[in-house]
């Protein structure tokens, strides 16, 4: 990129002063609508440091095409501050503080460190914007990243800031590569690039799914996406050459330099879908694939091809598999087994529910969420299984949800509601959904409206779904007018409970004799979370064997000083905060003493 040589580069050339601030943020705010309007697959877009990018806010008025909402609040608060004092011109753009120095290995494609959040520790701006910035006060480096689309139907475009980083581990010497590319790029595009790194042609060169240091599949040379072959951050992937003297036979050598056959075939697959109906590509094979025999009824028996025992156990042994964790996506995880878990839901997808899947509700997914997510349930389901990667699963997941794409923690609830509603949709029996008018009530007894309108629910959505997770809400209008009562009845599939707080908090308190005839000493209590101040008093009391005569005074010590006196016995304990010093005098009953504070303080 060519940068003008003038300290200080005018936008239009004709003078070496920096143009003003406004003019800046002018400039700036009119390129970010501009790329705005303009977004498409390939588009580049820069990382900055929020560091630098804050103090050119500072400097230039926040741009408010580029901030999020916290960041608007945070400058709205200090906004008298901005313009009572002029900020500082920032100098060069800096980088520095958010380059990763690992796998850096030249000035091209520069890491940011992982887990930086956009807006906190880095922002994101057009490249017109960025040229703009480095013409006007150079510095880099420069972290240029493409815009990508996500998502099937109406999609979502993000900036692909982490792309995806894979290990090559070559079979003939069993040496380490990264290499790093879109997870938008083809297996094509990631042979290209490997064979070029590698010195290997391309026609000789064979790469495996080595996830866990285990071959999975073989990716053949097309155009599937790396997201769709379920390649994920920092995984494996194996580089097998065929020796030169026979390139037909897909002979390699392993890492002990010893031949072996490349097989460039899948697993074999088997005749019928996890689903028990017909074949269908899941745009990955894998080697737990399982064969339903036709005629099944709810005790078929399933085997797998991939694993030892061959069988799918409901019994003690069932069930008892783990997920592993692909990043932060505990919280996908954790929805899953508890739907994996769910008795009603095993029995249906550990039969043949082929019959159910519904490929052409515009609503559902053609059925892919509901075979993805029964191949998951089978696996967990299966004997002699450890942890099982849900990498199939989670690539649907974030082909037909964007929002849950990549590896960064995500709301549990968020995703088991879509989850429910695109096994529901996939899953309908419902062809043909009818149009059916809601009628009033008009007077009729409550099961009456309530069977009416779970019949009409039932004739548009049928499913194992509705069966297990949905029910009926009440709800009850009255006209403040005419007074007419209008009841009807609808469904829901969940509920958002509040989590069942304690009854009880813990409060450590100082009891100070008052006669100074012993040593200050803490005591720990528990004592009823919406208690006073006297329910505090009697378990401190006992805590300490108070006497008859005695009685206990509370404070609240602040900086060393008495802050206030909790005479009131019916004064609430919500009043006092868990971070608060609290002290309790043990004086005597009966006796009028004046309060007298004594302070010690140096000269």
């Amino acid at each position: 990129m060519t940068m003008a040589d003038s300290d200080f580069p005018m936008d239009n050339g004709a003078s070496c002063l920096p143009i003003p601030p406004e003019e800046e943020n002018r400039i700036v705010s009119e390129l970010v609508k501009e790329s705005e309007l303009n977004l498409k697959d390939g588009n580049l877009y820069f990382v900055i440091s929020n560091r630098w990018f804050s103090s050119w806010q500072r400097y230039a008025e926040p741009c408010l095409g580029m901030l999020s909402t916290d960041e608007q609040s945070s400058n709205s608060q200090h906004a008298d501050e901005v313009h009572s004092e002029t900020a500082a011109r920032p100098g060069p753009i800096d980088n520095s503080d958010i380059i990763s120095n690992e796998n850096n290995c030249d000035n091209k494609n520069l890491d940011i460190h992982r887990m930086l959040g956009e807006g906190t520790d880095y922002v994101l701006v057009p490249q017109k914007v960025w040229e703009r910035l480095l013409e006007w006060y150079k510095g880099g480096p420069e972290l240029p990243r493409k815009l990508i689309s996500q998502g099937v139907g109406q999609k979502q475009y993000s900036v692909e800031v982490y792309p995806l980083s894979l290990k090559v581990t070559d079979a003939r010497d069993n040496s380490k590569s990264i290499v790093k590319l879109s997870k938008k790029a083809t297996i094509k595009e990631l042979y290209e690039l490997v064979c070029k790194i590698k010195d290997v042609e391309q026609k000789k060169a064979h790469i495996w799914d080595y996830f866990n240091l285990k071959k999975n599949t073989l990716l053949n040379v097309s155009d599937q996406t790396l997201e769709d072959a379920s390649l994920t951050m920092d995984q494996d992937v194996l580089l097998e050459v065929s020796l030169d003297r026979d390139c037909s036979s897909h002979s390699g050598m392993d890492s002990m330099g010893n031949e072996l056959a490349l097989i460039p075939l899948e697993p074999p697959r088997s005749s019928l879908s996890i689903a028990g109906g017909s074949a269908m590509s899941n745009g990955h094979s894998t080697g737990s694939s399982f064969n339903l025999y036709q005629g099944s009824s709810s005790g078929s028996s399933l085997t797998s091809m991939g694993d030892k025992n061959g069988d799918v156990y409901r019994g003690e042994r069932g069930g008892l598999a783990g997920l592993q964790n692909l990043g932060n996506t505990c919280f996908m995880n954790s929805a899953l087994q508890c739907l994996a878990h769910t008795p009603p839901l095993v029995e249906y997808f550990l039969q043949d529910y082929s019959e159910d899947i519904n490929m052409d509700n515009p609503l559902g997914m053609h059925g892919e969420l509901a075979l993805a997510f029964g191949d998951l349930l089978r696996k967990l389901w299966s004997s002699g299984q450890t942890a099982i990667p849900p990498r199939v699963f989670k690539g649907k997941l974030a082909r037909f949800a964007p929002q849950f794409s990549g590896y960064n923690q995500h709301d549990s609830q968020e995703l088991l509601a879509f989850l429910l509603d695109g096994l529901h949709e996939d899953l309908n029996r419902v062809k043909q959904k009818p149009y059916i008018e809601m009628k009033d009530s008009d007077g009729k007894p409550d099961e009456e409206v309530a069977c009416e309108c779970w019949k009409n629910h039932m004739a548009r959505n049928d499913s194992l779904i509705v069966d297990v997770c949905q029910g009926q809400y009440k709800s009850t209008l009255v006209c403040p007018v005419c007074g007419k009562v209008s009841i009807t009845f609808d469904p829901f599939m969940y509920l958002s409970l509040p989590m069942p707080s304690t009854v009880t908090r813990t409060m450590t308190v100082t009891v100070i004799y008052g006669d100074g005839s012993c040593l200050p000493m803490p005591f720990t209590v528990n004592v009823l979370k919406h208690g006073s101040c006297r329910d505090l008093c009697t378990a401190l009391g006992t805590a300490c064997c108070l006497k008859s005569d005695e009685m206990l005074l509370l404070a609240e010590v602040y900086e060393h000083k008495i802050f206030r006196y909790l005479e009131i016995p019916l004064e609430p304990l919500a009043s006092i905060k868990d971070d608060e010093h609290i002290v309790a005098y043990r004086l005597k009953k009966g006796v009028r003493k004046m309060k007298l504070e004594i302070m010690h303080r140096d000269k």
